[in-house]
Order: C-alpha cells, then sequence, then structure tokens
C-alpha cells in the first residue's frame, strides 16, 4: 500500500478513522451502544474526577508506575546496544490489560451498565476485566476458545476464583478470533444492560481509540523513564503485536519522536506459508473483520484464513487499525518472529535476568535481541515486556515435551 504521509498522533477523525483504516461496520443493533459509549467517553476525557480516579486506581490497585530494568546480563551476552525493558509483568494480574479493563469498568459504572462481558485468548485480558469488576461489583462473563481453554488453563481458574463465568467457545479455530465472534453476537442480545470490555485496539469505533488511550501510560511512563534514567530518548522501542494493545500503548507517545525507530513484532508462527502463522500486516491485506478495516489475514475469496501461533494472545487473524496506519505510513516496522525463535527469546531472558515473560513478549525479546546485536554499545532498545510467562508453564512443557 501506497504512504498516506507523515503518521501523527491526531488520529483518528470522528468518524474513528485512522486514514482509510478503522470505521465501525456493525450490525444497527450496536450503532447505539457504540455511539452511547464514544459519548460517555467524550465526557469521561474532559472530567478530570474520571482520571484521577483511574489514575489512583492504577497507582494503588495495579502498582504503576512499573518498572524500566535495565537487562544488564542479557545485553551483555547479546553484544551491542543495551536492552532495557518496560516492566508490565509487574502489574497486578501480571500484563498490561489490567490498565484498559480499569478504565472501562469505569465506562461502564457511568453508562449504568449492569453487567460485562469480554473476550480473551491468552487469559490475561479475561483476568483483567474479572478482577476489575470484581473489584467494583459488576457481573462478568468471559467468553474463551476450547483450545485457548487448554494452553491457559491456570488463568481459566483465576476468572473463576475472581467470580466470572468462562463460556468455552466450540465453533471455528476454538481461539481468540471466534471468542470475539461469540462475546459480539452475546452483546447484540444484551445492549441494554451489557458493556462489552474488548481487551485490544481493534473492533469498531470508538474501542480502538479507547484501548490504546487506556494504554498509552506504559508508552508515557516509559518515555519519561527514559529521559530521567538515561537523559535521551531509547533508539529503538520493541513490543509484540497480536491486536496489538500493548504495541499501541507502547508506540503512541513515540509515534512524533523521529529520532525513535518503531518495531512491532507479529507471530510468525511455523513460517511464512498460509495458516501457519499470525502476521497480517506482514503478509495480510486490507479488509473488515470484527466491525474495522485493517489489515486481516484472508484467502481470495475474502474470508478469513486461519492462523497460527504457539501464543494465544498473538494467535489472531487481525490487528488494529492504528497499526495498520502506522505501517502505511512507515512510521513502524512491521516484522514477524516464528515460534522456536519466541522460544529461544523466553529461555535467554529467563537464564540471563531471572524473569520469565509470556510467550508473547517473548516475541519481541527474540527481536531485541537481534537487533541490539548489530548496534553500538552506546544505544538502547527498549523492549515492552507485555507480560509474565507463569500462564505459560504447562504449554512451554508441552512444546519442549517434557513433563510439567
Amino acid at each position: 500500500m501506497e504512504s498516506l504521509g507523515t503518521a501523527s498522533r491526531n488520529v483518528p477523525d470522528p468518524a474513528g478513522r485512522f486514514g482509510p483504516f478503522g470505521g465501525r461496520y456493525v450490525p444497527e443493533t450496536l450503532t447505539q451502544a457504540l455511539d452511547q459509549l464514544t459519548a460517555e467517553y467524550e465526557k469521561a476525557v474532559k472530567d478530570p474526577t474520571f482520571f484521577e480516579e483511574l489514575k489512583g486506581l492504577l497507582r494503588d490497585f495495579v502498582g504503576r508506575p512499573s518498572p524500566f530494568y535495565h537487562a544488564q546480563r542479557l545485553s551483555q551476552q547479546v553484544g551491542g546496544a543495551q536492552i532495557w525493558l518496560k516492566r508490565e509483568d509487574t502489574n497486578h494480574t501480571g500484563a498490561h490489560k489490567i490498565n484498559n479493563t480499569l478504565g472501562q469498568a469505569l465506562l461502564t459504572l457511568r453508562m449504568g451498565k449492569k453487567r460485562v462481558i469480554a473476550e480473551t485468548g491468552a487469559g490475561q485480558h479475561g483476568v483483567a476485566t474479572a478482577t476489575a469488576c470484581a473489584h467494583f461489583g459488576i457481573p462478568c462473563v468471559v467468553y474463551m476458545g476450547e483450545e485457548d481453554i487448554r494452553r491457559q488453563a491456570p488463568n481459566v481458574f483465576s476468572m473463576k476464583l475472581l467470580g466470572a463465568e468462562v463460556r468455552p467457545v466450540t465453533t471455528g479455530s476454538r481461539t481468540l478470533r471466534d471468542a470475539i465472534n461469540e462475546a459480539m453476537r452475546d452483546w447484540m442480545a444484551s445492549v441494554e444492560d451489557t458493556h462489552y470490555i474488548l481487551g485490544s485496539v481493534v473492533g469498531p469505533h470508538p474501542f480502538p481509540r479507547i484501548v490504546r488511550d487506556f494504554q498509552a501510560v506504559i508508552g508515557e511512563e516509559a518515555r519519561q523513564q527514559s529521559l530521567d534514567r538515561l537523559g535521551k530518548l531509547p533508539n529503538k522501542v520493541v513490543a509484540c503485536v497480536g491486536g496489538g494493545s500493548n504495541a499501541a500503548g507502547m508506540f503512541y507517545p513515540f509515534v512524533e519522536d523521529k529520532e525513535v525507530e518503531l518495531i512491532g513484532v507479529e507471530a510468525g508462527g511455523r513460517g511464512p506459508s498460509a495458516g501457519d502463522h499470525a502476521s497480517p500486516l506482514t503478509y495480510g491485506e486490507p479488509g473488515v473483520l470484527h466491525g474495522s478495516y485493517s489489515f486481516v489475514m484472508q484467502d481470495e475469496d475474502g474470508q478469513t484464513c486461519d492462523v497460527h501461533s504457539m501464543s494465544a494472545g498473538l494467535d489472531y487473524p487481525g490487528v488494529g487499525p492504528e497499526h495498520s496506519y502506522w505501517k502505511a505510513t512507515g512510521r513502524v516496522e512491521y516484522t514477524c518472529c516464528e515460534d522456536d525463535d519466541a522460544m529461544k527469546g523466553f529461555d535467554a531472558l529467563a537464564a540471563a535476568e531471572g524473569i520469565l515473560p509470556a510467550l508473547e513478549s517473548s516475541h519481541a525479546i527474540s527481536k531485541a535481541m537481534e537487533v541490539a546485536a548489530k548496534m553500538p554499545k552506546d544505544q538502547v532498545v527498549l523492549v515492552c515486556l507485555s507480560g509474565r510467562g507463569d500462564k505459560d508453564a504447562a504449554e512451554i512443557a508441552r512444546l519442549k515435551g517434557v513433563k510439567y
């Protein structure tokens, strides 16, 4: 696709468009709910008490700001640039997802909705939604594909302990795409009293903007921490990209810092053949999925393709419209990391730093190691460590062929 010019932070437009991407492609049933959510969010962003309450929760409940950590031993082993980590794995619930669910739970209360639904793949958004709902006393239903329930059993148990109902999805590939489908169906039937806490920067307007804004705390903190600790901005910023919420939150505050290179890492899976990866920005074409126009993995007839990643959180055939916009403008470089290399990144960080990254984050770690090795020692590669890897222990044991 041709470049759209220089990317800026002045998106989306009032119709939810990031250049040609985004928008709203939904049944009429959902239009009123999306209009209500848009209006409530516009009021909230102008209300100082809303952000004061959210900031207080992020500080006292989540534990923000999250650490800005120098991975010294990993840097020494790799050679080249210094690798630093923005450690979202230390947040309450173990990932970046809680930043968004608390914000959307507050919007739920402001709209007077009595029930929350959500989708989840790796389970981190499900746990974060269940946590926010437990904190505010809101009933919660989480849709999760059967294959992801198998891969992420600890998170399923956590959701249930927190009082959420986990509904298995048995259709299609039984992964994240299908969980979103079922959540959308539920919402169409219950829109009057239910809010759908969508977990990534995907879906119809205003979700991509709202989720990005709630996750931008990651990049805002990281940018200031870099200036405070290093006296400069990082040379490169790296994050994994599935739907793209952690990457959008990390990249957004750096978009207008032209000297900072931004690298998004998709799931390369088993390789470049169709059905073996989940890399729509690398191999896909623009199309409509889950109410938004963005890059999608699709066949010659325009039907959404099956995808694969060992990481449940990246196992998705689409991506957020703002990532598509950043790709089209050339602001962000998108690449992919195959399963085997992501596992090497997991092993390297665990052995060198005593940190177990989520399999999602391991894709970013692997790519950061690769690029750092080619850079001077006085330069800095900053990685969004989006979540912790204890949720993946059983799946990693299975993939390695060892007893858990």
